[in-house]
């Protein structure tokens, strides 16, 4: 194993640069130097190079994704047989960050500190629940209980994922409470210096409620999705509710000749242009899959589409389906795929950027969880009866769909740009598909019509964002709704070179990473990616 309790690795996997911008130490366990104010904003920081990667490999596991003509290396990705080779840079760099966060809770856990650092721990908690939950979702059973201990266990035994979840449901529970009983000498994150909410907290008390809102919103995820598995042992939340703003990680990212890529936005530095103006990665595509939701095929969705993909509408040659290895998907051009042109930014590799859609610049922030999904989470809350998630569904999907335009729309320094209204271009979307219930919510008359809608429109808003909650949702319901079998682009994302043996062709999980059968090799579990599943799974 990787003695992930111990060792902290500046890891470049999938094409992105995962080196910290503070990366103060290699054993936060003994460490002599590093502080709670410097690691803890650096953690965060580094939390988005992950979620950059997660969603990598959510888009090309789950639909997003093809592979570019004229390219090679795609191996495993066209059959499904993972094996302990493949994302492994997903586990290394989760507990590398988990790591730092457990730096922050072991260096403030006297009686002293933990008064003084009440917020750094509430914040490092959260962030553990997010890494976690990543983990959990990717893998099912994970080192947990026995994990992040340093010497005292360089071979951690692994924790039924069942059991995870509740936990981590405590966990945020105990960080709400860290930040409601903090005392007035507390020290807070710092107003504007904290890299999550860098671009909404505006004071302390703003930079509080958003940190909660944050916390609420991961405890109704983990509601949510262990509903059908497990009882969770609270369905409470803190009076703030959920998120109504995007939480975006955002320390100053920009271009810059600096020796690296680190602070170049992660996502933009992978897909459009690196630091130094060189192409970011062209042998993937998007496919005619996810095309299909936006060009009138399955949805009609002009106002995303021309905000989301480079040429919308006119060009369609740089789409392709996984599998398909003579596919015509273009694999050259000054853009990426993703970029988009519509609102009159230079398209020269160098000066890219101040753009909408997702890869808004290099000095856009990188986004850990959307309002658009904290209100489509609250709205399958309400369909599906959890307690104390006020609203109604209708009202709530409305909201979670008018938001993924407003997150769309937005320039890199987090304004709307101007001449464009998410709640303009919602009621467009709705005149375009007047008899389609996955738009208008109306015409959704049964709970299950409900959810696809709510799943649906939540793979939408994610394409490209967040694409592993968007694999995880489709894993969990089934939605969006595939044709088992179909060789059909537009009918299914699997690919024609499938070896799963599941109706859908589509494999269930990733195989654990070959450093935890090298080091850990009595503890790891053995898999199989086409059968077993997540437990929350279908």
């Amino acid at each position: 194993m990787k003695r992930i309790s111990i060792i902290l690795t500046l890891i470049v996997f999938l094409s992105t640069s995962c080196q910290k911008y503070l990366d103060v130490n290699t054993n936060p366990n003994s460490a002599t130097t590093a502080t709670p104010e410097l690691v803890l904003p650096q953690a965060i920081v580094y939390t988005a190079n992950v979620a950059n990667s997660y969603n990598t490999y959510g888009a090309q596991l789950g639909g997003y994704m093809a592979n570019a003509y004229g390219y090679g290396g795609f191996g495993n990705n066209f059959s499904y047989t993972f094996n302990s080779s493949d994302y492994t840079g997903l586990w290394s760099a989760s507990y590398d960050v988990l790591n730092d966060f457990q730096y922050v809770l072991n260096s403030t856990n006297d009686a002293t500190n933990r008064s003084y650092y009440a917020y750094y721990r509430a914040a490092a908690l959260i962030m553990q629940v997010y890494n976690y939950q990543l983990l959990v979702d990717t893998y099912n059973n994970i080192p947990f209980a026995n994990a992040l201990k340093g010497t005292a266990s360089l071979t951690p035994s692994y924790d039924d994922a069942k059991t995870i979840y509740p936990k981590l449901s405590n966990m945020l529970d105990t960080a709400i409470a860290y930040i409601n009983t903090a005392p007035s000498s507390a020290k807070p994150l710092g107003v504007g210096k904290d890299p999550l909410f860098n671009q909404t907290a505006i004071t302390v008390t703003a930079s509080n409620t958003l940190w909660k809102q944050f916390a609420n919103t991961l405890k109704l995820r983990l509601i949510v999705r262990a509903a059908a598995k497990i009882t969770m042992p609270s369905t409470t939340f803190d009076a703030v509710g959920f998120l109504a703003t995007d939480a975006v990680v955002n320390p100053g990212f920009g271009r810059t000749n600096a020796s690296s890529g680190t602070q170049v936005n992660p996502e933009f530095n992978t897909w459009v242009a690196t630091y130094s103006g060189g192409k970011g990665n062209r042998s993937w595509v998007p496919t005619k899959w996810i095309y299909s939701f936006y060009s009138g095929t399955k949805l009609a969705d002009a106002g995303r589409g021309n905000a989301i993909f480079y040429g919308y509408a006119t060009n369609t040659t740089g789409l392709s389906q996984l599998g398909v290895i003579l596919s015509g998907g273009s694999s050259n051009g000054n853009t990426s795929n993703w970029y988009c042109s519509s609102y009159g930014a230079s398209t020269a590799l160098t000066s890219v950027g101040n753009n909408i859609g997702v890869m808004k610049g290099p000095d856009m922030g990188q986004p850990l969880m959307l309002a658009s999904e904290s209100y489509l989470l609250q709205a399958e809350a309400v369909v599906r009866s959890i307690p104390n998630v006020t609203g109604t569904d209708a009202a709530l999907f409305n909201n979670g769909v008018t938001q993924s335009f407003n997150y769309l729309y937005k320039l890199p320094n987090g304004s709307v740009a101007p001449g464009y209204s998410a709640a303009t271009s919602f009621t467009a979307y709705q005149a375009a598909n007047p008899t389609s219930y996955l738009v208008n919510y109306a015409l959704a008359t049964t709970t299950a019509q409900k959810i696809e809608a709510i799943i649906t429109q939540k793979y939408i808003a994610l394409n490209m964002i967040n694409s592993n909650e968007a694999w995880n949702e489709y894993r969990r319901t089934g939605y969006p709704t595939v044709v088992a079998g179909s060789s059909n682009a537009i009918l299914t994302f699997a690919s024609t070179q499938s070896s799963a043996t599941a109706a859908d062709k589509l494999p269930t999980r990733l195989q654990y990473p070959i450093s935890e059968f090298s080091y850990n090799a009595a503890n790891v579990p053995n898999v199989n990616v086409f059968t077993d599943k997540i437990f929350w799974a279908q």
